[in-house]
């Protein structure tokens, strides 16, 4: 047995498939289960840490059999390794599998909750603990007809939700009138409208002016375009009347700083899953330095993933926007301890790492 108690000496990979309560549909695809793959790293000393690798398909262009075998071939290359080698292995992973973010998340995830378990402090405390606070989510509604989204609202306004997230960006007229719909059913209640890439430019301004026409509140306008339409969302941006967020726009530290340079728009989207963990840990130390605002968020995720987000937003500080609702979209919850929700308010941990265990319910991949 090695000496050193932080030692890697086993990862092991298990899938779980996690059921939607209700089907999860943005512009540009839907989900009905979260297809997830977990992650346990045990250290010399005994100690074991937590990851969670979450591919969205239809957004990131990862699925869980590729994630898989990229995970399978990144935790090879742990083995031996000390934990406190986490930016070095973060940059070999970068390497060996810059297609593969959601699986270099999910590892480098369980490296830094080994390691804040072994140095007994809270994950956000490893980051700086600059602003730990019980915060408020939003609340996604997908894109579906007028009558199911109004339902869905009425049904997370009576849990205390007041800010809902709602997918837009098919069908501009059907979009308005949605929130529209939802508006007048629940009128003291703001939006954030994500179109994920579906509007055009002209599109999106027809959108914005009949909202402000109806009174709808609209906190945040996200990725109303095409990712390569920079020349569009800096207009969006200068002319939108709200504040918009770069996401698809904003998938690598290089983006984010043409986001800056190029003013294309005024909140960036960390979102680990997205981009890697220690690569979104770049993003958001650049975008709070260039000025931009900062808006924490994720793809389907369990408490896993986004415990980890959290622990982001309470170590780092400067997160205006949270968007950490996806768990509470799911039929089971996996994961025993770690942050918990209370309506749309979530509550940190204190117990080291991100204080929470998942235990295997499918078949699990062993490297050791």
């Amino acid at each position: 047995m090695p000496s050193d108690p932080t030692t890697i000496t086993k990862l092991e990979l298990w899938p779980a498939d996690l059921p939607l309560t209700d089907p999860f549909v943005v512009a540009t695809g839907s989900r009905v289960t979260a297809e997830l793959l977990f992650v346990r790293l045990t250290l010399a000393g005994g100690i074991q840490g937590y990851g969670e690798i979450a591919p969205f398909p239809e957004v990131g262009g990862e699925d869980r059999t590729s994630a898989l075998q990229a995970a399978t071939d990144l935790a090879r290359m742990t083995l031996g390794r000390s934990v406190t080698e986490y930016e070095q292995l973060g940059r070999l992973f970068g390497e060996q599998a810059s297609a593969h973010p959601a699986a270099r998340c999910g590892l480098e995830t369980a490296l830094l909750d080994a390691l804040g378990r072994h140095v007994r402090i809270p994950l956000w405390g490893f980051w700086g603990a600059a602003d730990v606070r019980a915060r408020e989510t939003d609340i996604t509604i997908p894109i579906a007809d007028r009558e199911k989204s109004v339902a869905l609202a009425r049904g997370w306004a009576q849990r205390g939700f007041r800010i809902f997230k709602t997918k837009v960006g098919t069908d501009v007229e059907g979009d308005i009138r949605r929130l529209e719909a939802i508006h007048r059913a629940l009128p003291g209640s703001a939006f954030i409208a994500d179109a994920n890439q579906g509007f055009t430019v002209e599109a999106c301004r027809r959108f914005l002016a009949e909202l402000k026409q109806i009174g709808v509140k609209l906190r945040l306008l996200e990725q109303p375009v095409p990712r390569e339409d920079w020349e569009g969302m800096a207009a969006l941006t200068k002319e939108a009347g709200v504040p918009v967020a770069a996401d698809e726009s904003a998938r690598s530290l290089e983006d984010v700083q043409r986001v800056a340079r190029t003013q294309a728009a005024q909140v960036v989207n960390i979102k680990i899953t997205k981009t890697g963990l220690l690569q979104a840990l770049e993003i958001a130390r650049f975008a709070k330095g260039a000025g931009l605002s900062l808006m924490a968020g994720g793809m389907v995720e369990a408490r896993v993933a986004m415990g980890c987000s959290f622990a982001l937003v309470l170590g780092l500080g400067g997160f205006e926007f949270l968007d950490l609702d996806t768990p509470l979209l799911l039929a089971t919850d996996p994961a025993i301890g770690g942050f918990r929700y209370e309506g749309p308010i979530l509550h940190p941990w204190s117990g080291p790492g991100l204080d929470l265990t998942v235990a295997p319910t499918g078949p699990v991949t062993t490297i050791a």
